[in-house]
């Protein structure tokens, strides 16, 4: 699976609409946010924190 910078990796609704509603639409856009911030977001789980690890390290990147 490849991921593209331009877009969020898919994820629960969930964490999709905490993302957003934090003003994340992007995988760019989370590059460097440190993982203790993104875990306080309502919905937002350790799946859907694994996912985006895991989408960004494709690119050779990483949460803070």
């Amino acid at each position: 699976m490849s991921s593209s910078l331009d877009t969020l990796p898919k994820t629960s609704a969930p964490a999709t609409r905490a993302l957003n509603n934090a003003g994340y639409f992007t995988l760019r856009d989370l590059v460097g946010v440190p993982r203790a911030e993104l875990a306080k977001l309502h919905g937002m789980g350790p799946k859907a924190l694994g996912i985006l690890q895991s989408a960004l390290e494709q690119h050779n990147l990483s949460l803070g």
